[in-house]
């Protein structure tokens, strides 16, 4: 993709501050910054989102319908897991400072923090990701649909998926006490790539400190983050 810019306008922007473009902020430990062409006009079909996580933390389930994103360990450790959808399967590949894994555009992935204070960095082959969220999916479509398709009792699905009022970006949410994440993290997936031992989270989480979002942005959903398909903005 070759950019016809007009190099000599004032317009033109070669730096910014990723710190202060915040997308998504669950508390001060787990958050989302972002950068795309949105707040850097010169980039060239490439953006990131630079992702903060603690224990037990997922960027929940999603895909990216117009990019392919490689997730780059910056410190800490994560499983990054996909399904692909020529076999079927699921793979986990643990990840730790300077391994990466590859999502290919349109793959349905996750990834969850296996010990404190991870930091991986997100990276497309888009100006803009675009994102379809699983917490959209499940509170967007109709639970007359759902429980027909699926012949499923549809009270029982509508109770179920309640709680999701908003988009979750980053779960589970503050009020969680369940510890779904922790018991699957305990059963020890298959991971491939470089295996080593790593921490298990508690049984019950710590609730997080809260943190008044930088910037003027408001903790939860991004305010252009508005059902689905969405951009980074």
């Amino acid at each position: 993709m070759t950019l016809y810019l007009d190099y000599k306008s004032p317009s033109i922007q070669y730096f910014d501050d990723v710190n202060r473009n915040r997308l998504f902020t669950k508390d001060g430990q787990n958050y989302i910054n972002v950068l795309s062409t949105q707040t850097l006009n010169s980039l060239d079909n490439v953006s990131l989102l630079d992702i903060f996580l603690s224990q037990g933390n997922v960027v929940e389930p999603h895909y990216h319908q117009n990019a392919a994103e490689l997730v780059y360990c910056v410190s800490g450790a994560a499983n990054v897991s996909f399904i692909n959808p020529f076999t079927n399967e699921v793979s986990t590949y643990h990840i730790m400072p300077g391994q990466v894994t590859n999502i290919p555009q349109g793959w349905w992935h996750w990834e969850i923090a296996t010990v404190d204070n991870t930091h991986l960095i997100a990276i497309f082959n888009a100006p803009i990701p675009e994102v379809i969220l699983g917490s959209d999916i499940l509170r967007l479509t109709p639970s007359d649909v759902m429980a027909h398709t699926y012949c499923l009792n549809e009270g029982q699905w509508r109770e179920t998926v309640s709680p999701i009022q908003t988009s979750t970006f980053i779960g589970p949410p503050v009020n969680c006490h369940q510890g779904h994440i922790q018991g699957q993290m305990q059963q020890q997936p298959q991971v491939y790539g470089y295996q080593l031992p790593y921490p298990q989270p508690q049984h019950q989480m710590m609730q997080p400190q809260m943190m008044q979002p930088p910037y003027g942005q408001t903790q939860g959903m991004h305010p252009s983050a508005q059902g689905y398909p969405q951009q980074y903005w």
